[in-house]
């Protein structure tokens, strides 16, 4: 009983300890978990499993959309990329449609290794 007390302890201090920076790429990473677990789960006809997790990954990007700093001309692009995976994600649950889901991942992933290189040449020049 002690492994799962250890491992749930290990990921709250890993989250208590991140970085925003390092919080924003654990949104991204459970965005694309989800969206995997809900392609998986429209491939067996698991619809109750595909719209809870499809809910998850919609959640995670509404939370990013929301806490965009429009300041930055940059947050404007991210907000419209939201909008259309919010819009896509919204499709693919009404439809549980894999081919959008799996579209969906395909955007997740470019925008998590995008947050990874913003991250890393952050770190290289000693803003993080």
């Amino acid at each position: 009983m002690a492994l799962p007390n250890a491992f749930s302890q290990y990921n709250n201090n890993k989250i208590l300890t991140a970085s925003p920076a390092e919080l924003t790429l654990m949104l991204y990473d459970g965005a694309i978990k989800f969206c995997n677990i809900a392609i998986d789960a429209v491939e067996h006809k698991s619809i109750s499993k595909a719209h809870n997790n499809i809910i998850k990954v919609e959640h995670i990007i509404d939370y990013l959309r929301n806490t965009l700093n429009m300041d930055y001309p940059v947050a404007k692009e991210y907000d419209r990329m939201y909008d259309y995976i919010q819009r896509r994600l919204v499709t693919a649950n009404m439809k549980k449609d894999v081919e959008i889901l799996k579209e969906i991942n395909e955007h997740l992933h470019v925008i998590r290794d995008t947050w990874k290189e913003v991250m890393r040449i952050n770190r290289s020049k000693g803003n993080i």
